[in-house]
C-alpha cells in the first residue's frame, strides 16, 4: 500500500499479440488501446520507406538500412526481424522506459518478434496468440478485403497454419476472436491477472478468466 492506504500502482508489462494475418489482432490492440490510458503501441525502427501519411517517431521510426545494422551490432534491439526484404525492429530502450513508467507496451508483431521479446523480457511479457474461430473463417476474412490477388491469399493461408502451430505451441495464453467485445474483455483480463502476478498479488476474476485462455486449456475451436 501507498500513502492513505491507496494500492500501489501496477507495474509496466508487454502485452505481445500475435496472429495469422485476418485474425483481427490490430483491432484487438487498437481496442484495447482505447479503452487503457496506462497503454501505448510501441513503435518500430524500421527500413522501409513511409506509407501514405505515416510520420516518423509516430507509425514507425524510418532508418535507412545501414543505421538498422549499426543499431543491429549496438545490440539496441530487444527484437528484429527481415520480413520481405524490409527490417523492422523494436528498441530495447524504448521497452525499458514504458516498463519504467508503469505502462502497458502494446506489441503487434509476429510470433518470430514475440519469441524474442519473451526471452529477453522473461517476466514482463506476456504472449496472446489470437484465432480466428475456424479456417473457414480465417479464410472469408482474407477474402472479404477484397485487397489481395488470389496467390497473395493462398501464400497466406499457408502461412497462417505454419504461424497457428508456433502460436499454439509456445505462446502463454490463446484467445479465440469470435466476438470482438468478448475477445477485449479476455485480453483485459489477462493483463491485469499478469500485473497482478507482477505487483505479488492477486486479482480472482482476472486469475480466472485468464486460467481459461492459457495455453493447453483453452478452447480453440476447430484448431
Amino acid at each position: 500500500m501507498s500513502s492513505e492506504g491507496a494500492p500501489a500502482p501496477s507495474p509496466g508489462m508487454l502485452l505481445v499479440l500475435s496472429a495469422p494475418s485476418g485474425a483481427g489482432k490490430t483491432t484487438l490492440a487498437h481496442r484495447y488501446r482505447e479503452r487503457h490510458p496506462d497503454a501505448a503501441f510501441s513503435v518500430s525502427v524500421t527500413t522501409r520507406a513511409p506509407r501514405g501519411e505515416e510520420r516518423d517517431g509516430v507509425d514507425y521510426h524510418f532508418v535507412t538500412a545501414e543505421r538498422f545494422q549499426s543499431l543491429v551490432a549496438e545490440g539496441a534491439f530487444a527484437e528484429w526481424a527481415e520480413v520481405h526484404g524490409r527490417c523492422y525492429g523494436t528498441l530495447r530502450s524504448a521497452v525499458d522506459e514504458a516498463l519504467r513508467r508503469g505502462r502497458v507496451a502494446i506489441f503487434d508483431i509476429d510470433v518470430q518478434g514475440g519469441a524474442q521479446l519473451k526471452a529477453a523480457y522473461p517476466r514482463e511479457a506476456c504472449t496472446v496468440f489470437v484465432l480466428p474461430p475456424d479456417a473457414a473463417e480465417l479464410e472469408h476474412r482474407l477474402r472479404g478485403r477484397e485487397t489481395d490477388a488470389e496467390d497473395v491469399i493462398r501464400r497466406r493461408l499457408a502461412a497462417a497454419r505454419v504461424e497457428i502451430a508456433h502460436g499454439l505451441s509456445s505462446y502463454e495464453y490463446v484467445v479465440v476472436n469470435d466476438v470482438l467485445d468478448e475477445a477485449c474483455e479476455r485480453v483485459a483480463a489477462i493483463v491485469r491477472h499478469a500485473r497482478a502476478e507482477l505487483a505479488g498479488r492477486v486479482d480472482p476474476e482476472a486469475a480466472a478468466i485468464a486460467a481459461r485462455c492459457r495455453r493447453g486449456v483453452a478452447s480453440t475451436g476447430a484448431w
